[in-house]
């Protein structure tokens, strides 16, 4: 049957055809989807794991015990899992293994620009990088023949523009294989010295022989054009690019298995064509790997490393006329990222905000503190930093600076990677102070379920850990559970912690207001007799606020009613009265 798909949806489907029985992932955008897709399939279990490094070990494991695995994340993801990744490559595989990653050229909701490509060729794991959702599916299903045939697993890389778009795929049915027998044999499995020495030559060996199958595999095709004043060598959304931009003008080798890249097929591909040229996102990748090869390329002082290309840009940058883009009659003013109505960060921020702290941020939603009116946080650098920062920062300032900095970190990313940093402040005894944004729910990749909220990503009630108590089993002795829509409470707390001379953690606790299962009581009313016209609202950054003709106005399809507003208002024009 012929369907429109996502890039993810289809590489879902391909996952349940080629008889995947074991999913887990972390989730990150843009490869969110794929996990939850296939979840949406009984005959497969999927879970969410807490972070990608433990997903990739669990997905190892599922395939040593004879079942094909899969486990999914975005580029900086694959940073978690590379300790495993790098020695699964000596291990080899039993069932198939495949790994599936996604990078965000143009950062679209990433804190860099990363190409997992350098991955796939370091660690000498095959890649396969699909260019729309049929090839999504179909490479999935082909991922699985090879990992099985050449012992390894293999990467399958995803990108914004194919994980988020549309394109025609026709499914099939699901063929499961026998389960594979697992054998114990320690020279296989234990990557100690001894047996690792003998593998690394296989591994090499496995890269030959592949590079041998990348030479004839249709995945690495070439389609003629009809000048040759150019050859195009490209991949993944960079090849749709190509073909909208200059259709069949001039020939194209594409390849699908980006690495190990064929030799003998792109020579003899160059000697075809007066000038090569290389069209890819990011990094110089295939542009090197033929430089290697000894040939005259163009890539890089084209076309830039820096953000995602597109018609227009492969138009222009080889002499094609390009149609001006019509502008509008008015400039649209900015709209700049700001939290949800009702947040319950915004107001923990503010108070942030007010004490004039330092404070080391992490990643998620909550990030949006960084920004006006808020402009509540220092730093942001990858999962966990902000409590592993924090315990640097205080050691290396006086006792007085060290008292007025705090980290921020959500309830998912304290799970996958904050706990390990909250072990070194008890252990190395900082006066450190954790402020947990415990909202419920993994909300900044859509609403995830995560070892905290008692839920696994089918729905079902599993075993919830408890923030408290996991913090106190680590070495914290001081821990308290606020609210963050009650301000003087946040702010107290705070400060208390700040005061007290040994770690502490500080749980802010309420559900994402975006979350269908809470209710809200409804809309502030505003009081335009009582408004003074003084704007202390607008100073919490909330969306369902603004000023007209000098008055406060609430926005009733927006507000939630959370209060934090009125808690501001000195005048008494913002209350629950009447407006709920």
């Amino acid at each position: 049957m012929k369907t429109l798909m996502l890039g993810n949806e289809a590489v879902a489907r391909g996952l349940y055809e080629a008889g995947c029985s074991f999913v887990s992932s972390y989730p990150g955008t843009p490869s969110t989807e794929i996990t939850e897709c296939v979840a949406k399939y009984e005959e497969v279990y999927a879970e969410w794991a807490p972070n990608e490094k433990v997903a990739l070990e669990a997905a190892f494991g599922a395939s040593l015990a004879g079942k094909r695995s899969f486990c999914a994340m975005k580029h900086v993801g694959l940073n978690v899992a590379a300790d495993p990744l790098f020695t699964i490559s000596y291990t080899g595989v039993n069932a198939g293994l495949i790994i599936g990653v996604a990078d965000d050229a143009g950062m679209h909701s990433s804190q860099n620009e990363q190409d997992s490509r350098h991955y796939a060729k370091s660690s000498k794991i095959p890649m396969l990088e699909p260019s729309d959702s049929a090839e999504g599916l179909a490479f999935a299903k082909l991922a699985y023949e090879l990992s099985e045939k050449f012992d390894t697993a293999v990467l399958l890389k995803m990108c914004t523009r194919v994980s988020h778009s549309q394109s025609v795929v026709e499914t099939g049915e699901r063929q499961v294989p026998a389960q594979k027998k697992y054998e114990k044999n320690p020279a296989k499995y234990i990557m100690m010295p001894a047996y690792a020495k003998k593998k690394h030559p296989l591994v090499e060996e496995r890269t030959k022989a592949l590079t041998e199958w990348a030479e004839t595999t249709e995945i690495n095709r070439i389609e003629p054009g009809e000048k040759k004043t150019y050859g195009i060598i490209t991949s993944s959304t960079c090849y749709q690019y190509v073909k909208e931009a200059l259709g069949d003008t001039y020939p194209v080798l594409k390849l699908g298995m980006i690495w190990p890249m064929p030799e003998k097929k792109i020579k003899d591909f160059a000697a075809t064509v007066e000038k090569l040229i290389v069209v890819e996102e990011l990094d110089g990748f295939i542009e090197a790997h033929c430089r290697n090869l000894g040939l005259a390329v163009s890539g890089k002082e084209l076309f830039s490393g820096i953000g995602e290309l597109s018609q227009n840009i492969v138009k222009e940058k080889l002499g094609q006329a390009v149609k001006a883009g019509e502008t509008l009659s008015e400039e649209i003013p900015a709209r700049p990222p700001v939290m949800c109505a009702g947040c319950p960060h915004r107001s923990l921020f503010y108070v942030l905000k007010k004490l004039n702290l330092t404070v080391l941020g992490d990643i998620g939603c909550y990030t949006l503190g960084a920004v006006a009116p808020l402009n509540a946080i220092d730093t942001t650098v990858c999962m966990g930093a902000s409590v592993s920062g924090l315990h640097g920062f205080v050691k290396a300032q006086d006792e007085e600076a060290a008292g007025r900095t705090v980290a921020v970190i959500g309830d998912s990313t304290f799970i996958h990677s904050g706990v390990t940093g909250l072990i070194n402040i008890a252990y190395n005894e900082s006066n450190s102070t954790v402020i947990i944004l415990d909202n419920s729910i993994t909300g900044m990749t859509g609403h995830q379920q995560n070892p905290t909220t008692g839920y696994n990503l089918k729905g079902d009630p599993c075993t919830k850990i408890d923030l408290e108590s996991l913090c106190h089993a680590v070495g914290i002795k001081r821990v308290r559970v606020v609210d963050p829509y009650d301000m003087e409470a946040c702010q107290t707390a705070i400060k208390e912690e700040l005061a007290a001379m040994e770690p502490s953690v500080i749980i802010s606790r309420r559900p994402c207001a975006l979350l269908k299962y809470v209710k809200h009581p409804g809309p502030i009313c505003a009081d335009p007799e009582k408004c003074k016209g003084c704007k202390a609202c607008m100073n919490i950054g909330c969306p369902a606020i603004s000023m007209e003709n000098g008055k406060v106005k609430i926005d009733n399809t927006l507000c939630v009613g959370c209060g934090v507003c009125g808690q501001l208002c000195k005048f008494g024009a913002l209350s629950a009265e009447g407006g709920r």
